[in-house]
């Protein structure tokens, strides 16, 4: 069975699928440290 599961905050957003509990198949996250940087 293939689980995605789905996080999100303020500064961040993740994205993962998980097979059979227990093995990764995918992990992206997208981030918004780069653009506070400068603040």
């Amino acid at each position: 069975m293939l689980i995605l599961g789905i996080d999100t905050s303020c500064d961040d957003t993740s994205a993962a699928i998980v097979e059979d509990g227990c093995r990764i198949v995918s992990n992206v996250v997208s981030s918004q440290n780069e653009i506070h940087t400068k603040y």
